[in-house]
């Protein structure tokens, strides 16, 4: 079987892919596969029934995980004995840890708001291990997607066995009594002393990066640096993979063998450390997926005489392995790049990478053979592609494996030995990493480097993987006639094909985006005629003592608006039109400005600006992006479809909620009444200067308050459906069962982003109908 256990992963992989994803698709597809198997590689029988019973042992083993990942705590509970599993998170005034509910034996997520800066200094400080606490609070479903194309926290945390979040009341740290260290405990217990001691002994810069090359720890690193890192695609050198694992186990082989001890001996020891390794790294995929291989490997070399095995065969092993222990991780993003990229790597080793002489060469080959094998997978979870990426990694992989690796290893044990490390290293190190860091920041910002096709269909996927199999295949062969042109007319099909799905698309939409508390909503023309977005959304940001200020707090523009757009491929917003200066409608421009290409932004003609209105305007002239003030009269068209600014008149002088923008518009063959937060006057107004108005859709105004949507309004105007884009369990009480109330009154169909999430209009020329992304 030597070079044949990929083809019983595969078959092991496509068991547990029927039994956790959807069963006809798979089994189709593992039939296929068999009968590839026996007619294309002329398995014989025996291989062929080995293979079948390993994917129905893994099926069963799928099935079994599946059944059992699900919550036995009842939701009434509010007592709870805990035991912490993980190192806490502080972020600000937010402290967040994993535990393992005793009672239950089941994984939680605990939420700690700290309550004075001497708490916050005395938990950063303290170790939760080897304690059982006595905690109340109250148990919580995590969040859910609301949008297309958004993190699903809830689906997350269940692929990782956690069902509720516990926000405390109290300390974690209250009503606890000491229990015996486990021998894993332990190790955590020395991988939160080894961070805590970087964070204490060396510069942040120092201290951030090694605690992410030496425990896996990202934490502590700036997130625009990681930003940086994640835009120029290099992140993954911040986690510990295959290229750390080998060298870290290297220096630990060669130490050993100077000071005399047998290979036998350090072969010995080297297996006992690397499931140490595993959990003082964090235990990720990529570290098990490295330390998996190395012990196989490792294992083979002492019996080589009995057992031979190769490269392939080592990852291959590994997968089943992980496979069979933990099913459910084939949803983790690590985990599937990290074999994924292995796997291609090692496949193409033999007949593509050994062609190339040269370090430089052969790590273009090697970077160009990663970034290939991944584009199905970040297109689907990340929606764009770093253009830049080969050249970053053609930099930046030497000098982590050549100076930050050796460099924090080193000083961290001088640190230990000596209790101190000489000045002049740390300088050198800090100076190197500012350096570095500021090189990151500008490549990350070169305009034009990013390819966002957005997250591409089921069936564009599958001609992903059709492509970029022929791609390595014509790669693979030698010198022949026409070989550069075959390879053209495949990298110009994987680019364009998503571009092309999304351009061919017949269909428009006009979706509202829950972004909680406020309004944004997009436009999408047919055929990617022209793309409108109706305000951004916005956090409400209060102003805070230093201590309590999380190092990247949540916005709406950049953390919902922008990846819904981004899934969705569109990076250019013809219009932005921002109906008033209210945070929880424009706050997230910001954010749109700098993600996205904007062409004109229309704001309501009014005497008095807000102030963010006045930063929004001055960083559009910065931009060179035209700011238009539209008033009551404006008109035009797009595409077929018309717009018609109703309010406010121009240089409205009032309050802000009336001087809206508010318009309505014809799009897929239905009338729209879009009005920002107009209040009931200036909807009177409106009706009073247009008697014969009437909608087909409304956008309730002022998130259902009872402000707006006059009765007098709603009775002209009578629409057949109303949009109210509201928080849920909003503070305000919106929206207002009044409202409800004369909505109810005229037959409206009431459509509300806090009950159903995103609600999207898709319409085919002159017809359409309304989903809601929640049912």
């Amino acid at each position: 079987m030597s070079g044949k256990y990929i083809y019983v992963a595969l078959g092991t992989f496509l068991g547990v892919l029927c039994s956790l994803v959807k069963i006809s698709p798979f089994i189709i597809l593992a039939f296929l596969y068999l009968l590839a198997l026996a007619k294309l590689k002329k398995f014989k029988q025996a291989q062929i029934l080995l293979i079948i019973l390993l994917g129905f042992v893994f099926f069963l083993k799928g099935e079994w995980a599946d059944t059992h990942n699900n919550s036995k705590l009842s939701p009434a509970k509010t007592v709870f004995y805990i035991q912490y599993t993980q190192d806490p998170i502080i972020d600000g005034d937010l402290l967040k840890v994993q535990g393992i509910e005793r009672e239950y034996k089941e994984q939680v997520l605990l939420r700690y708001q700290i309550k004075s800066e001497k708490e916050k200094k005395v938990l950063q400080n303290q170790s939760l291990y080897g304690c059982l606490c006595q905690v109340k609070g109250t148990l919580k479903k995590p969040s859910i997607a609301k949008n297309p194309n958004g993190f699903d926290y809830r689906s997350y945390l269940a692929a990782n066995g956690i069902f509720w979040v516990i926000d405390l009341e109290q300390s974690p740290l209250q009503n606890c009594k000491p229990t015996k260290l486990s021998p894993s405990v332990f190790i955590k217990q020395l991988r939160f002393t080894g961070i805590s001691y970087l964070k204490s002994n060396f510069p942040q810069e120092i201290a951030g990066l090694s605690a992410a090359l030496i425990f896996g720890d990202t934490n502590i690193l700036d997130p625009e640096l990681l930003s940086d890192y994640q835009r120029t695609g290099i992140v993954h050198l911040l986690a510990i993979s295959g290229l750390h694992v080998t060298l870290f186990i290297g220096m630990i082989f060669f130490i050993g063998i100077r000071f005399g001890l047998t290979r036998q001996f350090m072969t010995n020891f080297l297996l006992i450390l690397l499931p140490v390794y595993v959990v003082l790294t964090g235990s990720s995929p990529s570290v098990i997926r490295s330390c998996l291989m190395i012990a196989l490997i490792l294992i083979t070399e002492k019996w080589k005489h009995h057992l031979r095995l190769i490269t392939i065969d080592a990852i291959s092993l590994a997968f089943i392995l992980y496979l069979f222990v933990s099913p459910m991780i084939i949803f983790d993003i690590g985990f599937q790049l990290s074999f994924l990229v292995s796997f291609a790597i090692i496949l193409a080793a033999p007949e593509i990478l050994k062609r190339y002489r040269g370090n430089g060469v052969k790590m273009v080959a090697t970077s160009v053979t990663a970034q290939l094998s991944a584009i199905p997978l970040l297109l689907y979870h990340y929606f764009e592609l770093s253009l830049i990426s080969i050249a970053a990694n053609l930099l930046y992989i030497p000098l982590f494996s050549f100076v930050y690796l050796p460099a924090v290893y080193v000083l961290f044990i001088i640190q230990l030995l000596i209790g101190t490390t000489p000045r002049i290293l740390i300088i050198l190190l800090e100076k190197t990493i500012e350096l570095s860091n500021k090189l990151l920041e500008v490549i990350g910002n070169i305009p034009y480097t990013s390819y966002t096709p957005g997250r591409p269909h089921n069936f564009i996927i599958f001609v992903y993987i059709i492509l970029i199999a022929s791609l390595f295949y014509v790669w693979e062969r030698g010198p022949y006639l026409n070989k550069r042109v075959y390879s053209m007319v495949l990298v110009v099909t994987l680019l364009f094909i998503q571009p092309c799905w999304n351009w061919l698309n017949p269909y428009g939409e006009v979706t509202m985006i829950d972004v909680g508390q406020g309004d944004s909503i997009l436009i999408h023309f047919p055929h990617g005629r022209g793309n409108y977005l109706i305000d951004t959304g916005g956090s409400l940001n209060f102003k805070e003592e230093e201590w309590k200020m999380r190092s990247k707090s949540f916005e709406v523009g950049r953390d919902v608006v922008v990846p819904f757009l981004k899934g969705k491929g569109i990076t250019k917003i013809d219009k932005l039109i921002l109906t008033h200066g209210d945070m929880d409608h424009i706050g997230g421009a910001s954010s749109i400005l700098s993600e996205l290409e904007v062409k004109q932004i229309l704001m309501p003609s009014v005497t008095e600006s807000s102030e963010t209105e006045e930063l929004i305007s001055k960083e559009a002239a910065k931009n060179g992006i035209p700011v238009i003030k539209v008033s009551s009269g404006d008109n035009w068209d797009q595409n077929g479809n018309s717009f018609y600014i109703l309010s406010p008149e121009r240089n409205f002088t009032g309050e802000r909620n009336r001087g809206s923008i508010a318009f309505v518009a014809v799009i897929g063959g239905i009338s729209w009444f879009f009005g920002g937060d107009l209040d009931q006057e200036g909807e009177e107004k409106i009706i009073a200067q247009h008697p014969k108005l009437t909608i087909d859709v409304l956008k309730a105004g002022h998130h259902g308050s009872k402000t707006s949507s006059a009765e007098a309004f709603i009775n002209q105007i009578k629409p057949k459906a109303a949009l109210i884009s509201v928080g849920e369990h909003n503070r305000f009480g919106h929206p207002h069962q009044e409202v409800l109330n004369r909505l109810a009154a005229v037959h409206t169909k009431i459509y509300r982003t806090d009950l159903q999430g995103a609600i999207t209009y898709y319409f085919y020329g002159g017809k359409g109908t309304f989903s809601t992304y929640l049912p």
